[in-house]
């Protein structure tokens, strides 16, 4: 019975050029991989940019009362005009982290084409006591379309708090007769009520944006573990083959 070779057989002279080879090529699958993966995160991002330098159009001719929230109002700058409903219909929404601290949204709702578009006013490190004055008349400001919340959280009517945007739960406790099948995130300071300014959610975007650099890859790091394989089984025949 042959014993198995010993750890000094792997590097015999006939090995070593086998092994440069291996290892460079290793190195250079992970190098183009790494460089395809860059220029997709790069496309991502210069997607992402280009959806933020896009200037707001109005609310009414991206989207309507009544229609679904789709990805094409995802994330979507607007400028909005509407009327405020009074300062006690607008209600906290609690557990919303800005800057490494967890507080609160002010949403109000905003009468628009005679349904009411709930806004996110701006945030607080805590509810308030008292809910600030809302703008009087009608009021033009800019925002960013958000999606409801999928799931639903606690609603306190007495303190005015809700866990999430659900609209769905919105529409069923404030007993408005229509909303707005998705909320807005007011990026104009002016109707904060002396509130900061809301963070919005980072841009989604489509993995499709660089997508084939994405891909690409994948394939250089599928060809590197080819390489691992086939150097360690032509080293193993080798080996052997010497040991026969």
């Amino acid at each position: 019975m042959t014993d198995r070779p010993g750890p000094s057989a792997w590097f015999a002279p006939r090995l070593l050029g086998l092994h440069l080879f291996a290892i460079a090529a290793v190195v250079f699958c992970v190098f183009m991989a790494s460089w395809q993966l860059g220029v997709y995160d790069q496309r991502q991002a210069d997607e992402r940019a280009e959806q933020l330098a896009a200037g707001p159009a109005d609310l009414e001719s991206v989207w309507g009362p009544g229609q679904v929230f789709t990805t094409d109002q995802d994330q979507r700058p607007v400028t909005v005009t509407g009327r405020f409903r009074p300062a006690a219909e607008q209600l906290w929404v609690t557990d919303r982290e800005q800057g490494g601290e967890t507080g609160a949204w002010l949403l109000a709702p905003v009468t628009v084409d005679d349904a009411e578009l709930m806004v996110v006013r701006g945030w607080a490190p805590r509810p308030a006591a008292s809910l600030p004055d809302v703008p009087g008349g009608l009021v033009t400001f800019d925002a960013v379309l958000q999606p409801g919340d999928e799931s639903g959280a606690g609603w306190d009517p007495d303190a005015r708090t809700i866990g999430s945007v659900r609209i769905p739960t919105l529409l069923n406790e404030l007993g408005y007769d229509d909303l707005w099948s998705g909320y807005a995130i007011a990026t104009d300071g002016e109707v904060a009520g002396g509130l900061e300014v809301a963070e919005v959610p980072e841009t989604d975007v489509s993995w499709l944006a660089g997508g084939q650099n994405l891909g690409y890859g994948l394939q250089w790091w599928v060809f590197a573990g080819f390489v691992i394989f086939m150097w360690w089984r032509m080293s193993r025949e080798m080996v052997l083959g010497r040991e026969r």
